[in-house]
């Protein structure tokens, strides 16, 4: 059975590039009906966090990421690392290391001189006797002659000279494992068949590759996904804009619509560019994979969001936006908000928004009333004349008895006739009247939904405003 993993170091937020990275596996595994391991990699005890823990499993549920075992926890394993290492030293594989740090920094120069890189001399594989006052680590005998091959299913064969490596560490002198030794026992006590992860990881795995033979243990199958580069071409970063997964939540973004984005970056399928997860599943393979660094498009995120958002369940979106609306300040949280009011809300808005918090700003007038009107839009649209049109408009409002979309083209038709007007006369500033602004859904829809005593009573107050010009 395929088994994969997806392991985060708990030392900040799930970032876009580790989210692609989770999306990945879990779309792997569930192609091929195999199983999704989450296992935390805690073992840096100084920058690891609860906090980042429950803010990455937080992510992946709102992404949608569900896994079949876990969440493991590296820092509950120790033991297990322990009897490895031990293991390695009995079969003389790994040794003791009392160097001290200042004889280190001494080899670590030598060495540059030497072959231009910094490397272990190997000086501690026949030192038999412990130094008094030194806490020894514990090396790996690494192969330094000849190569390490292996073929990446993205990258294709890697060959990589083993004179680049040297007796690296695997346990810590304070007795704590280090990330390529845990990696490889976790992975092979799990039964990983298939490691996919970023390409950062790719000169990791020759030394991981000799440390599964050391053990006996079987070699899973490598993927190395190219990193994702900003707009600028340079590797992603804050200065980008939001780069953590949840960060896009609270922008107002859907979990739908970035699991798609995600995808699409650095996978493809044709030029199709809307998927469902099901198709996904259905789709996604290894081989289609790009070898070259994706580009981080922002509007095409946007876009993508935008068109979630038109054809997202009308329901779910009304939900979604009255937290939004909270989140925002414009409604307060005991707010009780009809939730049939609130679909045809979403319906007026959704093909304006791109997204919810968009969403949330553009329809906040019909809870608070205009503090001011659009500076332009009242110096071409606010004549003397439009008080009159105005008030007129605002009578006819409050002596309809039903206030439907049919009695609002009667009202605008019987003002038109009483005064001789164009509707271009009156839209305008009764839209300014309802929302403050120029751009905004249809009269009818706006009116509507703020209702008939508000509409009439901000019609007024707009006519009073021309007044006093």
């Amino acid at each position: 059975m395929i088994k994969v993993r997806f392991a985060p170091s708990p030392t900040g937020h799930l970032h876009i590039g580790g989210a692609r990275t989770a999306i990945f596996n879990w779309l792997f595994a569930r192609h091929h009906s195999g199983r999704f391991v989450l296992r935390i990699e805690d073992t840096d005890k100084t920058r690891s966090t609860e906090e980042s823990i429950q803010e990455i499993i937080e992510a992946m549920k709102w992404l949608g990421l569900d896994w079949d075992e876990g969440p493991y926890r590296q820092t509950e394993r120790f033991d297990i690392y322990k009897k490895e290492a031990e293991r390695l030293i009995a079969e003389g594989k790994a040794y003791y290391c009392w160097c001290t740090p200042e004889e280190l920094e001494a080899i670590r120069e030598e060495s540059k001189g030497k072959f231009g890189i910094p490397k272990y001399d190997g000086r501690c594989r026949s030192r038999r006797e412990p130094r008094e006052g030194v806490n020894p680590v514990i090396r790996f005998k690494a192969r330094t002659e000849g190569e390490t091959v292996f073929k990446d299913l993205i990258k294709g064969e890697i060959r990589y000279p083993n004179s680049q490596l040297d007796d690296f560490i695997i346990m810590r002198s304070d007795g704590t494992p280090t990330y390529n030794f845990v990696v490889v026992v976790d992975d092979a006590l799990m039964g990983i068949t298939h490691v996919i992860r970023g390409d950062d990881h790719l000169n990791n795995t020759p030394k991981q590759i000799q440390l599964y033979e050391a053990l006996g243990y079987d070699v899973p199958q490598f993927a190395h996904v190219p990193m994702i580069l900003g707009p600028d071409k340079t590797k992603l970063s804050k200065r980008h804009g939001a780069v953590s997964v949840l960060a896009y939540r609270e922008e107002g973004y859907l979990p739908e619509a970035l699991f798609n984005f995600l995808v699409r970056l650095g996978w493809s399928h044709g030029d199709k560019e809307i998927f469902s997860k099901e198709e996904l599943i259905e789709l996604f393979d290894l081989k289609d994979v790009g070898k070259s660094p994706a580009v981080f498009n922002p509007d095409k995120l946007l876009w993508l969001n935008h068109h979630y958002i038109k054809t997202y369940p009308v329901e779910k979106l009304a939900e979604l936006l009255k937290e939004f609306l909270v989140k925002e300040g414009i409604v307060d949280t005991s707010a009780e908000l009809d939730p049939e009011w609130l679909k045809e809300v979403v319906i007026a808005f959704r093909e304006r928004a791109k997204t919810l918090k968009e969403m949330a700003h553009q329809c906040e007038f019909l809870f608070k009333a205009p503090e001011k009107y659009d500076e332009k839009g009242t110096k071409k649209f606010f004549k003397p004349e439009t008080a009159i049109y105005l008030e007129a408009i605002a009578e006819e409002i409050e002596n309809t008895s039903e206030f439907t979309k049919e009695a609002i083209d009667k009202i605008f038709n019987n003002v038109l006739e009483r005064f001789n007007i164009k509707l271009k006369a009156v839209a305008q500033p009764v839209r300014i009247a309802i929302t403050g602004r120029t751009v905004s859904p249809g009269l009818h829809e706006i009116l509507l939904l703020v209702g008939k005593e508000e509409a009439a009573k901000r019609i007024r107050r707009a006519a009073q405003y021309i007044k006093n010009l």
